[in-house]
């Protein structure tokens, strides 16, 4: 997939990528999740808000964590609009509560970064009984998308057709485990040839005795994301909005992330 800069590799900043999209930034409402000190969200959080976006929110489910970080793209860029959102993935209640908070500052959101994600080696659920990655990284999100539709067709209406996108993280982990639509919980139940893990895999990989492993979780929440992104882009490309879902990779990983959101040259191909 061709994009505008060749150029950049794995030492490329994300700052400088926010700077040569300054056009595809300016003006613009920009919604992030999982945005915390030290984290791909933060380096997003700064390089997006450094380009006079017209309204930035930035969502985690930590209060003090997100408004450290708005209050450090403040200090660098005091003249952006910016508001902290309390956004728990594992509550749907809080995802509802979330998205009404943007949903009333704005009727418009031209690009949503669902970055958020967790990896845990436990079993866990949401509050609403759902296996915590699966229901985190993809239910969660898949929920708040949604919530959001209305404003992200809004923006799409008066831009160019393309430029209203929604960029999904996922990772190599995708590769560990397709979707298990017939026991996506992990409760013990048969599964399909073609949702059980490829063979070879390591030890580490196998399921416990109980049926559960936390990377075969996560790949799977990560092949959510990847076909959540397929879903999303042949539904709603005929209004203008296109998806992609993005590795971020070891080094950079957001200046990747800020690639999939701004760059005008990328073009969805079936």
């Amino acid at each position: 997939m061709a994009t505008t800069h060749s150029e950049y590799n794995e030492k490329t900043t994300a700052t400088s990528v926010a700077s040569a999209f300054a056009d595809q930034i300016r003006g613009r409402n920009v919604v992030i999740t999982g945005v915390g000190p030290n984290s791909l969200g933060e380096a997003l959080a700064l390089a997006i808000g450094s380009q006079q976006p017209a309204k930035l929110f930035l969502a985690s489910r930590t209060e003090a964590k997100v408004q450290q970080v708005a209050d450090k793209v403040r200090e660098l860029s005091p003249t952006t609009s910016i508001e902290a959102v309390t956004l728990n993935l594992a509550s749907q209640k809080s995802i509802h509560a979330a998205a009404s908070k943007i949903q009333s500052q704005v009727d418009r959101v031209d690009i949503l970064i669902n970055n958020a994600g967790m990896m845990v080696l436990e079993k866990e659920t949401t509050e609403d009984g759902i296996e915590i990655q699966f229901g985190t990284n993809h239910v969660g999100h898949f929920l708040f998308t949604n919530l959001l539709m209305d404003q992200m067709k809004n923006a799409a209406k008066s831009s160019e057709s393309g430029s209203t996108r929604i960029v999904n993280v996922t990772s190599a982990g995708h590769r560990l485990s397709p979707l298990r639509f017939h026991d996506y919980n992990f409760e013990g139940k048969e599964v399909p040839v073609d949702e059980r893990p490829p063979d070879g895999l390591p030890p580490m990989f196998s399921p416990s005795a109980g049926g559960y492993n936390g990377w075969l979780a996560y790949g799977q929440s990560k092949t959510a994301n990847i076909l959540f992104t397929v879903y999303l882009t042949q539904h709603l490309a005929s209004a203008g909005i296109v998806s992609y879902s993005v590795h971020p990779g070891c080094d950079q990983g957001a200046a990747t992330m800020l690639v999939a959101a701004f760059d005008p040259s990328l073009k969805c191909e079936f």
